[in-house]
């Protein structure tokens, strides 16, 4: 089954449409189009001018996927794309960058369930507009842990004079970002996390983990400062997830996440795509902080650490 539509002066032959991508709720390719179609008015500027990876599902969630990074040769001539040398390819890759919904719809019908875009923005691709922490809880540990830990992430923040956003993963995590929207570096922002990373490690042992050895992370949450990197992506605010149900990495708001912490219960941080669309009508995106809060990233803390063992403060 086909159809053709005109999305904003763009005509998109839309393909497949009743093949059910999520077989478990029975969500069909139609349905994944229609989430990324209503939701394009929040999702557009969190992608806006980010090269961006597509992890496709052509056949469900159930069967094989692969990530996508260069553009294919149907991609149609209105699509945007920027190019960046693929180091270990030896070749210039033309990623696409969703800057409109017409492109969203695009790689939507690709069976692009997942997207992954850069933290960095088209031209100045060396400096990201953030810091990610993604929290990952080492099994028994689980997302109400993630919170616990979220929670005292956020208080240092707030004594280093940073603001941060959060969002569930869409799995069993959660993602706290620092925006920065100021002029730096990945050196200095993945050095700073692996400070945070390691300061809490050491600090609150039995919770914290910043190695990625799932030998150490029973029990733990694993703080995962790698992110942080030109050549790595993190999925995006409101991008569905390939599991059973289509589940969003959603935005949360901090009283939320308190909430969770405090009673154990994180069932109420899942949400899949009708519901995340009824929660964007009644409260908006509580992600836009990240679009244009700026704000300077400190000295990275396993500097001031080495600066205080020199100095001989403690």
């Amino acid at each position: 089954m086909k159809a053709t539509v005109d999305v904003d002066g763009h005509p998109l032959t839309l393909t497949n449409l009743p093949k059910v991508l999520y077989p478990v709720a029975h969500f069909t390719k139609a349905e994944v189009i229609d989430y990324y179609r209503q939701i394009a008015p929040v999702l557009v500027p969190h992608l806006q001018d980010r090269p961006l990876t597509l992890k496709r599902y052509p056949n469900g969630v159930e069967q094989m996927f692969f990530f996508e990074k260069n553009a294919g040769r149907s991609t149609p001539a209105w699509v945007k794309t920027v190019g960046i040398w693929g180091e270990g390819r030896g070749e210039e890759l033309q990623y696409i960058l969703c800057n409109d919904a017409a492109t969203l719809i695009y790689v939507a019908n690709l069976a692009a369930l997942e997207l992954h875009p850069a933290l960095a923005r088209t031209p100045k691709l060396e400096s990201p507009t953030m810091v990610v922490f993604d929290l990952d809880p080492g099994p028994p540990a689980e997302l109400s842990t993630c919170c616990k830990a979220a929670v005292l992430l956020r208080e240092y923040f707030e004594h280093a004079g940073l603001e941060s956003v959060a969002k569930t993963s869409g799995n069993k995590g959660l993602q706290l970002y620092v925006p920065l929207n100021s002029p730096t570096t990945y050196e200095h922002t993945k050095g700073w996390a692996r400070g945070v990373a390691e300061h809490f490690e050491a600090r609150f042992p039995e919770l914290f983990v910043s190695e990625m050895k799932k030998s150490v992370r029973a029990g733990k949450v694993f703080v995962d400062w790698s992110q942080n990197d030109a050549n790595k992506t993190t999925i995006s605010v409101y991008s569905l997830r390939a599991r059973e149900r289509p589940t969003v990495s959603a935005p949360v708001s901090w009283q939320e996440i308190e909430m969770v912490a405090q009673s154990g219960d994180a069932s109420g941080l899942v949400f899949e795509a009708r519901q995340l669309l009824e929660r964007v009508r009644a409260r908006g995106d509580l992600f836009a902080p990240a679009l244009t809060l700026k704000q300077l990233l400190p000295v990275s803390p396993r500097v001031e650490t080495k600066k205080r063992a020199r100095s001989g403060v403690r």
